[in-house]
């Protein structure tokens, strides 16, 4: 049978219940949003190891540092008045701590005023939208912090972030538009905010998993699929599953996995890597990407971050030498009728890219990721479904057509 005959009984395979339940199960509160380091992120790599060896794969993991990972210890207690009325600020929606914050578990209580104005000594300083933070530290000498304005998204949660500049030399707050614009006002006036930052930085040892499903043979092709299992974590109070970013990603590895392992010809091996720390720098992969190239293997990687709902069509970015790649997936596209557009997919893919390996990134997120907002239910099967079947047909058609069966034109594929 041709690669093009079977692929409709391969990629009638797959199954959006079985994703759905690894989705579900990634994202639960055992995992604790599966930070890089954390003990959550140790039971969900059990637990992935377990399913890969249950495909009859040969998993291994593999460990690298991972240095000053932000972790919030507590919500921080911040209240403010305008002189008249005195509020609490919600954690996650009104008020956050910036990644380039200082340290700080006492709470700093100070008059308002504004960055470049006034007279900083003592004060919590609103951060113009327009000043950036270098000139905020500029005239900040002696301030009790910093606040500065931070977009929420359409569920108002401001989004968690570990990848960041370094901390500075004063607290700093974030703020949503709307108590953003009342401190504002309240700082012309005779408004105070009282504050802390609990948040540290912690050394930690990041994890890969690594499985090989079908091994390379000599002159064959080699195909490595790829997902990032980490997520920003939760954090005091606050719940983020990671469902979409990127457990969904997760999902569409393991199953095109599942359906490829037995089916694929004898000329194409199969690998698969579940990444570590890609939410704090895509270091997992740099780290990746490093040993393939030590040990002289030069796999295509076709890395999914992000399968959460279709919005139109698949992101696609290519890096490295992937003409033969991108070929293979817009016939893939053609053949299973899931549209492709090019974008950007700023994750793992970039990293295997760099180091010379062809490499393409495919994403179909959705809003509210780095969130309490990321949960299963907003996931969407259909959305697994055209991705798994993506990735199917692509290695699939990555098969030599045998030359009895070729059209004395060429292979039409």
């Amino acid at each position: 049978m041709t690669p093009r005959a079977a692929l409709p009984n391969l990629v009638g395979q797959v199954s959006a219940e079985r994703m759905t339940a690894t989705v579900t199960a990634l994202a639960a509160e055992d995992f604790a949003g599966r930070r890089v380091g954390s003990s959550g992120a140790a039971a969900a790599r059990s637990w992935l190891v377990e399913h890969l060896a249950a495909l009859g794969a040969t998993a291994e993991t593999d460990e690298f540092a991972v240095r000053a990972v932000p972790e919030v210890s507590a919500a921080p207690r911040v209240t403010w008045s305008d002189a008249t009325l005195v509020g609490d600020l919600a954690f996650g929606r009104e008020v956050a701590i910036h990644p380039a914050s200082a340290y700080s578990a006492e709470v700093r209580r100070g008059s308002l005023g504004v960055a470049g104005s006034d007279d900083p000594t003592g004060r919590w300083l609103v951060v113009p939208e327009r000043m950036s933070l270098f000139d905020a530290h500029g005239d900040a000498q002696g301030a009790a912090g910093l606040l500065v304005r931070r977009a929420v998204d359409p569920d108002g949660w401001q989004y968690t972030t570990l990848a960041g500049p370094d901390p500075g030399p004063l607290p700093i707050l974030t703020l949503d538009p709307g108590t953003y614009g009342a401190v504002l006002a309240a700082a012309r006036g005779d408004g105070w905010l009282s504050g802390d930052t609990p948040l540290r930085r912690v050394d930690v040892t990041g994890v890969n998993v690594h499985a090989v499903v079908r091994p390379p043979v000599p002159d064959g092709l080699d195909l490595l699929l790829t997902a990032h299992y980490d997520g920003v974590g939760d954090r005091p109070g606050l719940r983020q599953p990671g469902a979409s970013d990127n457990a969904s990603g997760v999902a569409v590895v393991l199953e095109a996995a599942r359906v490829l392992s037995a089916e694929l010809p004898d000329t194409i091996g199969l690998s698969v890597a579940l990444l570590d720390a890609e939410e704090i720098g895509a270091l997992g992969s740099a780290h990746h990407a490093r040993r393939l190239r030590t040990d002289g293997a030069n796999p295509m990687v076709v890395n999914v971050d992000g399968a959460g709902r279709l919005d139109g069509a698949v992101a696609v970015e290519a890096g490295g030498p992937a003409h033969r790649l991108l070929a293979l997936l817009g016939q893939a596209g053609r053949h299973t009728g899931v549209p492709l557009t090019a974008g950007p997919v700023a994750s793992d893919n970039r990293r295997y890219g760099v180091a010379g390996l062809a490499a393409v990134g495919l994403g179909a997120g959705m809003g509210g990721y780095h969130s309490p907002a990321d949960t299963p239910d907003r996931v969407d099967p259909d959305t697994l479904t055209a991705m798994a079947r993506l990735v199917v047909a692509t290695a699939r058609l990555a098969a030599p057509v045998p030359a009895t069966l070729r059209s004395p034109i060429g292979d039409k594929r």
